[in-house]
């Protein structure tokens, strides 16, 4: 049941992503902006926090997690340092998930050997 869920709450994120790209001119960066901020804002009034308890990896996957994760990071790093954890709180929290992404993606560069599109 639990990757049920999993699969209805990432898919139903990934369904509002889709219409949005689908009926607004906004580019794909600036969603993705939006998705993480939006993270971050859920997670700053305690909104993000039950859906994560109830979908697991399908609500911490996409970047609306991203931005929670930010979010915690850097309320427990300001707990613990004050000001100064505005600025390194984001860092340690998303440090591993974004360096396996680099590895990741470089292996994969090895492995697929990508080449540029063709006009």
């Amino acid at each position: 049941m639990v990757f049920v869920k999993a699969f209805v709450i990432g898919g139903l994120i990934c369904a509002a992503v889709q219409i949005l790209m689908e009926k607004t001119k906004l580019m794909p960066g600036r969603i993705m902006v939006l998705l993480v901020c939006s993270g971050v804002v859920l997670g700053a009034v305690g909104l993000y926090e039950p859906i994560l308890e109830f979908a697991g990896a399908g609500a911490s996957v996409p970047l609306l997690g991203f931005g929670n994760v930010l979010w915690k990071g850097i309320k427990q790093a300001v707990d613990e340092s004050g000001f100064l954890g505005l600025f390194k709180g984001g860092f340690t929290a998303c440090a591993v998930g974004v360096s396996s992404a680099l590895i990741f993606g470089y292996i994969s560069s090895w492995i697929f050997k990508p080449h540029m599109k063709k006009k």
